[in-house]
Protein backbone atom coordinates (compact mmCIF):
# COMPACT_ATOMS: atom_id res chain seq x y z
CA UNK A 1 0.00 0.00 0.00
CA UNK A 2 1.29 3.59 -0.84
CA UNK A 3 2.11 6.13 1.43
CA UNK A 4 -1.12 8.02 0.43
CA UNK A 5 -3.33 5.14 1.12
CA UNK A 6 -2.67 4.76 4.39
CA UNK A 7 -3.93 6.54 7.38
CA UNK A 8 -1.41 9.04 9.27
CA UNK A 9 -1.46 11.23 11.80
CA UNK A 10 0.73 14.22 13.26
CA UNK A 11 2.74 13.09 16.36
CA UNK A 12 0.60 13.77 19.42
CA UNK A 13 1.05 12.79 23.02
CA UNK A 14 -1.96 10.85 24.13
CA UNK A 15 -4.33 12.71 26.19
CA UNK A 16 -0.96 15.47 26.65
CA UNK A 17 0.52 13.18 28.92
CA UNK A 18 3.74 13.95 30.42
CA UNK A 19 2.28 17.55 31.03
CA UNK A 20 1.92 16.44 34.37
CA UNK A 21 2.40 13.45 35.40
CA UNK A 22 2.81 10.20 33.40
CA UNK A 23 -0.33 9.03 33.49
CA UNK A 24 -0.73 4.37 32.18
CA UNK A 25 -2.91 4.36 29.55
CA UNK A 26 -4.65 0.89 30.33
CA UNK A 27 -7.35 1.27 32.36
CA UNK A 28 -8.35 -2.10 32.79
CA UNK A 29 -7.43 -5.50 32.49
CA UNK A 30 -9.95 -8.64 32.28
CA UNK A 31 -9.00 -12.21 32.32
CA UNK A 32 -12.37 -14.42 31.11
CA UNK A 33 -11.42 -18.24 31.28
CA UNK A 34 -12.92 -21.23 31.80
CA UNK A 35 -12.25 -22.87 35.30
CA UNK A 36 -12.22 -26.19 33.66
CA UNK A 37 -11.06 -26.37 29.76
CA UNK A 38 -7.93 -27.67 28.87
CA UNK A 39 -7.16 -24.77 26.62
CA UNK A 40 -7.60 -22.20 29.59
CA UNK A 41 -4.68 -24.22 31.59
CA UNK A 42 -1.96 -21.40 31.45
CA UNK A 43 -5.00 -18.66 32.22
CA UNK A 44 -5.42 -20.83 35.29
CA UNK A 45 -1.81 -20.90 36.00
CA UNK A 46 -1.20 -17.10 35.43
CA UNK A 47 -4.29 -16.53 37.77
CA UNK A 48 -2.66 -18.33 40.32
CA UNK A 49 1.16 -17.90 40.19
CA UNK A 50 1.43 -14.53 38.63
CA UNK A 51 -1.32 -12.35 38.53
CA UNK A 52 -0.49 -11.13 41.74
CA UNK A 53 3.27 -10.18 41.34
CA UNK A 54 1.73 -8.35 37.92
CA UNK A 55 -0.50 -6.69 39.94
CA UNK A 56 1.89 -5.23 42.11
CA UNK A 57 4.59 -3.96 38.89
CA UNK A 58 1.40 -1.98 37.98
CA UNK A 59 -0.55 -0.55 40.81
CA UNK A 60 -2.53 1.98 38.33
CA UNK A 61 -4.08 -0.62 36.44
CA UNK A 62 -7.30 -3.02 37.37
CA UNK A 63 -7.02 -6.42 36.65
CA UNK A 64 -10.52 -8.30 37.35
CA UNK A 65 -9.94 -12.37 36.59
CA UNK A 66 -13.51 -13.93 36.10
CA UNK A 67 -14.21 -17.38 35.70
CA UNK A 68 -16.70 -18.12 33.38
CA UNK A 69 -18.00 -20.68 30.57
CA UNK A 70 -16.54 -19.03 27.53
CA UNK A 71 -15.44 -21.17 25.27
CA UNK A 72 -11.98 -19.67 24.60
CA UNK A 73 -9.65 -17.54 27.34
CA UNK A 74 -9.82 -13.81 26.27
CA UNK A 75 -7.63 -11.23 27.93
CA UNK A 76 -9.57 -7.99 27.44
CA UNK A 77 -7.87 -4.73 27.67
CA UNK A 78 -9.52 -1.36 28.48
CA UNK A 79 -7.57 1.87 27.60
CA UNK A 80 -8.58 5.67 28.63
CA UNK A 81 -9.48 6.78 25.23
CA UNK A 82 -12.49 3.75 25.09
CA UNK A 83 -10.58 1.28 22.65
CA UNK A 84 -10.81 -2.44 23.91
CA UNK A 85 -9.20 -5.41 22.22
CA UNK A 86 -9.39 -8.58 22.99
CA UNK A 87 -6.80 -10.70 22.94
CA UNK A 88 -7.49 -14.35 22.54
CA UNK A 89 -5.13 -16.34 24.98
CA UNK A 90 -5.98 -19.89 23.77
CA UNK A 91 -3.57 -22.84 24.73
CA UNK A 92 -0.84 -20.18 25.67
CA UNK A 93 1.37 -19.81 28.96
CA UNK A 94 1.32 -18.22 32.14
CA UNK A 95 4.86 -16.86 30.81
CA UNK A 96 3.39 -15.71 27.27
CA UNK A 97 0.15 -14.10 28.89
CA UNK A 98 2.40 -12.22 31.26
CA UNK A 99 4.19 -10.90 28.34
CA UNK A 100 1.16 -9.89 26.63
CA UNK A 101 -0.40 -7.99 29.56
CA UNK A 102 2.69 -6.13 29.89
CA UNK A 103 2.96 -5.76 26.49
CA UNK A 104 -0.60 -4.37 26.70
CA UNK A 105 0.10 -2.33 29.83
CA UNK A 106 2.63 -0.37 28.16
CA UNK A 107 0.43 0.58 24.57
CA UNK A 108 -1.57 3.57 24.46
CA UNK A 109 -4.49 2.20 22.61
CA UNK A 110 -4.35 3.63 19.72
CA UNK A 111 -3.61 1.65 16.37
CA UNK A 112 -0.02 1.96 15.16
CA UNK A 113 -0.16 4.16 11.72
CA UNK A 114 2.19 6.32 10.17
CA UNK A 115 3.54 9.77 11.54
CA UNK A 116 3.55 13.14 9.26
CA UNK A 117 5.72 14.95 10.67
CA UNK A 118 8.21 14.48 13.77
CA UNK A 119 7.22 17.72 15.15
CA UNK A 120 3.87 19.10 15.45
CA UNK A 121 2.69 22.27 17.58
CA UNK A 122 -0.82 22.59 18.96
CA UNK A 123 -0.23 26.56 18.91
CA UNK A 124 1.80 27.16 15.31
CA UNK A 125 3.89 30.70 15.06
CA UNK A 126 1.28 33.50 13.93
CA UNK A 127 4.35 35.53 13.09
CA UNK A 128 4.47 35.46 9.39
CA UNK A 129 7.18 34.68 7.24
CA UNK A 130 10.31 37.21 7.12
CA UNK A 131 11.00 39.08 4.27
CA UNK A 132 13.72 42.35 4.04
CA UNK A 133 10.66 44.82 4.99
CA UNK A 134 9.73 43.15 7.89
CA UNK A 135 11.03 45.94 10.44
CA UNK A 136 10.89 49.20 7.81
CA UNK A 137 8.51 51.77 7.93
CA UNK A 138 5.46 50.91 6.36
CA UNK A 139 5.63 53.87 3.79
CA UNK A 140 8.53 51.72 1.96
CA UNK A 141 6.36 49.12 1.13
CA UNK A 142 3.79 51.11 -0.65
CA UNK A 143 6.52 53.50 -2.53
CA UNK A 144 9.01 50.52 -2.72
CA UNK A 145 12.75 51.28 -1.41
CA UNK A 146 13.87 52.29 -5.22
CA UNK A 147 11.10 55.10 -5.38
CA UNK A 148 11.71 56.66 -2.05
CA UNK A 149 13.23 60.55 -2.29
CA UNK A 150 16.01 60.75 -2.28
Amino acid sequence: MTSRGSTSRFLTSVLHNGVGRYVRQLQRLQLLFSPTAADARGARQFVEEVALDFARQHPDVVLYVRPCSNPAPVLVAEYLNGTVREELITSKTSEEILQLATRLAGQSGLDVIRIRKPFHSDNPSIQGQWHPLTNKPSILTVQGPRLQPQ
